[in-house]
């Protein structure tokens, strides 16, 4: 099997060469679709095939990201012989929109991503062609790919979960936390209004990001977002944030029931989710006798919140790991 030599840790040098050139070519090789999601919310996806291949990579985004976004890791993976799938959650990217101010993160229940991508995987990734089947989530998708094989036991040969949103920061204490999402719960303008402290969507300059240390990664992404505004999310609903805290603690409740090999990589200067939630999950698949790999997180020195958009050397690291554990489980 033909594969690229990986030379990510040096792409940075000439970034700016490399998306305008390999990237924008390769990018239009996409076949983007959709389907219909709970309560008929359009869901849009994009694929990359190629008729060699016989595993493939679905890709799990995070929160208010679009697969856009994701297209050199979409490059990467596929030069390293796999078919990528990239889903675009409901209320972000290029799917539908729940509220009528599109910039609200929001959806009606969480469990509503996780029957999307259920019906995702039932019509696009069961029926395909490929030998083996492997999920790579980040932050929110984690949760969503998470309850989806713990709810479908076996349904994939191998995870590899990203700063998982297990558990999320938040810098109030968690009574209060409870007591303000409990009270907007019981007010509709509250409860679909946006959380304290956040927004509509708008650039932030690189200096004040918490979430990679790469500038020309940031730059690119936010220019995704900047020309292109119906790809634009703000902060999340109050609702948002309750649903979101309740699906970390329901991953938590079904952690020792799922033996898919797992392995799961943490941020070391993570600033956006709980980094003890995702030990105390790799303990419980431990004590239930399905350790995630290596025991515990593959802490990814010195990395923000979004591992797979940092420095090269940061972001070589995750991916080789990455590449390597779905080799072992080919």
């Amino acid at each position: 099997m033909f594969r690229q030599k990986r030379n990510w840790e040096t792409r940075e040098n000439a970034f700016a060469a490399f998306s305008m050139g390999p990237l924008t070519d390769f990018w239009r090789q996409r076949e983007e679709a959709e389907f219909t999601g709970v309560d008929n919310v359009p869901v849009r996806f994009v694929r990359f095939h190629a008729p060699e291949n016989d595993r493939v990579i679905v890709v799990c985004p995070g929160r208010i990201e679009s697969y856009v976004k994701y297209a050199e890791l979409a490059y990467d993976l596929f030069h390293m012989g796999f078919d990528v799938l990239i889903i675009d959650h409901r209320g972000q990217g290029l799917s539908g929109r729940l509220l009528s101010d599109s910039h609200r993160g929001h959806v009606v229940n969480f469990s509503d991503y996780v029957d999307d991508f259920a019906a995702f995987w039932e019509q696009e990734v069961q029926p395909g062609p490929w030998r083996k089947r492997y999920i790579l989530a980040h932050s929110m998708g984690g949760t969503i790919a998470t309850l989806f094989l713990q709810r479908t036991p076996g349904a994939c040969d191998a995870i590899a979960l990203c700063a998982p949103m297990f558990g999320i920061i938040i810098h109030l204490p968690d009574w209060m936390v409870r007591q303000i999402l409990d009270w907007a719960e019981g007010h509709q303008r509250f409860r679909e209004s946006y959380a304290l402290g956040t927004g509509r969507w708008h650039a932030l300059p690189f200096s004040v990001n918490v979430l990679t240390h790469s500038r020309a990664r940031y730059r690119r992404n936010l220019r995704f977002y900047a020309d292109e505004p119906k790809l634009q999310v703000g902060g999340p609903t109050h609702h948002w944030v309750r649903e979101g805290i309740l699906a970390g603690e329901q991953v938590l409740a079904g952690a020792g029931d799922d033996a898919t090999p797992m392995l799961l990589l943490q941020a070391q200067e993570e600033r956006v989710v709980d980094n003890r939630v995702h030990d105390r999950y790799c303990d419980i698949r431990a004590a239930a006798g399905h350790p995630c790999e290596g025991g515990k997180p593959l802490v990814i020195e010195g990395a923000y919140h979004e591992i797979l958009f940092e420095k090269d050397a940061m972001r070589s690291v995750a991916l080789n790991a990455i590449v390597d554990f779905f080799d072992r489980h080919h």
